[in-house]
């Protein structure tokens, strides 16, 4: 604004000195010019030169001055104004993209904040506080907001006793899981000026903490039931003196549990070993179809107890895959077992080799029992069953799902299942061929 300004105002001044000086100077001609005819006319012709050159004189005198003075000004108060105007303008665009980063933190933050002032008044508020609480237009007050959830938090106590009131809540919002934090805002010298809140969505932590929750008491359950038939046999035997086939029943009964025992914790070393990215695959390149078959070939005997219907089939030439090949040996292994033993006796199972897309597959289809359709969604989650009394009876641990899942995850693979009670089962598994 004050640019140049030492510059115009040296101007102005000499322009407005010269401009007296002249009218000066005409109006003293002028009227030496009306003095009466009397006068001696070379007497007036050399006033006036001495006139002209006092002016003249007068005329420097005065831009000197004027450049002078503009000078001076320039030094005492333009440049002071100039470099105060310039700091302000500095700080104007420091505090506007202070406040363009702090506008775009708020939009993008997955946590939300709501600031309000002494009356309780929202001042500030960012889309994730409005969707986590489902704010409304109305809901424009401290009380509005958190009165709707019975969250019973004082903005006075909050704000005056920090120290003595608790400042945190936990509370369920249809099916997430809400962590609101209050606190005080104050001014620079530590005065109040309202109240900040911030809220996190605690849902999956909530979910996650339930999960744990419920592995711990599975794991013990499943865990209890064998040692309590092992010790209660075991005893059994110690207290008296029991016949040579009576002795061998019991001794069955206490391997059989042990066995049981002995693949839960396997499997949970297994999935241990997933969880914390343990193990360390080896993939290389093999056949699917010729894995499936050698599979097939390894239940043979179980097959044969149930007089199953046993087909598979590979369809065209299959590129080869590229996976960790214990490891969907495994997954093979789990899902024909599950067939065989959840299908009655004379049952059907069809197995199918492809490819499609990127893709190389399993189908394995069976007519056994099924599974419930409200039961689908779980069926992967660990320690779950359809019917556990059945499944424990057969010798499972709740887990062979679970395992699949976490190798084909980690082989960039998928396992999709489908099934009707009653009408049996359909397995897809797909593995990515070498490329």
């Amino acid at each position: 604004m004050l640019k140049n300004a030492k510059t115009k105002l040296a101007i102005v001044l000499i322009i407005t000195g010269l401009i007296g000086i002249l009218s000066i100077g005409i109006t003293t001609i002028l009227i030496l010019e009306n003095i009466t005819l009397e006068a001696n006319i070379e007497t007036i012709k050399q006033s006036i030169l001495k006139i002209e050159i006092i002016l003249g004189i007068i005329a420097i005198i005065y831009v000197v001055l004027s450049i002078l003075i503009g000078i001076l000004i320039s030094k005492k108060i333009i440049e002071p104004s100039e470099e105060l105007i310039n700091a302000a303008e500095e700080n104007v665009k420091e505090v506007s993209m202070q406040k363009k980063q702090m506008e775009t933190m708020l939009l993008h933050m997955t946590d939300g904040i709501l600031a309000f002032d002494m009356n309780g008044k929202i001042s500030l508020t960012n889309p994730a506080a409005t969707r986590l609480l489902r704010i409304m237009p109305e809901d424009d007050t401290f009380d509005k907001i958190f009165g709707k959830y019975n969250i019973n938090v004082n903005l006075e106590k909050v704000i005056y006793l920090e120290n003595w009131t608790s400042t945190a809540q936990r509370v369920a919002i249809g099916d997430n899981y809400i962590y609101i934090f209050f606190a005080p805002l104050r001014n620079e010298d530590e005065t109040p000026n309202g109240v900040i809140v911030v809220i996190q969505d605690i849902t999956e932590h909530v979910k996650l903490d339930n999960m744990r929750k419920e592995f711990v008491a599975d794991v013990s359950h499943e865990l209890k039931t064998p040692i309590t038939s092992i010790m209660g046999y075991a005893d059994t035997l110690l207290e008296g003196e029991y016949d040579k086939e009576t002795q061998e029943k019991f001794l069955n009964v206490i391997a059989t549990e042990a066995r049981r025992m002995a693949k839960l914790v396997t499997d949970l070393l297994t999935l241990s070993k997933y969880d914390n990215d343990e193990d360390r695959t080896r993939k290389v390149e093999f056949d699917l179809g010729e894995l499936v078959k050698a599979c097939q070939e390894k239940l043979q005997i179980e097959i044969q107890k149930k007089k199953h219907n046993v087909e598979c089939f590979v369809t065209a030439n299959i590129p080869s895959v590229y996976a960790d090949k214990d490891g969907i040996e495994r997954v093979v292994l789990n899902i024909i077992t599950n067939s065989i033993k959840y299908t009655q006796e004379k049952g059907t199972i069809k197995m199918y080799v492809g490819y499609i897309y990127n893709d190389a597959y399993i189908k394995i289809i069976d007519n056994g029992l099924g599974i419930p359709e409200e039961d689908l969604n779980r069926i992967f989650d660990r320690f779950y069953r359809v019917d556990k009394s059945r499944t424990r009876e057969m010798g499972g641990t709740g887990l062979g799902l679970s395992i699949a899942k976490e190798i084909l995850d980690k082989n960039n693979g998928s396992i999709d299942i489908k099934s009707k009670k009653e009408q049996g089962t359909e397995v897809v598994i797909r593995i990515p061929i070498k490329k």
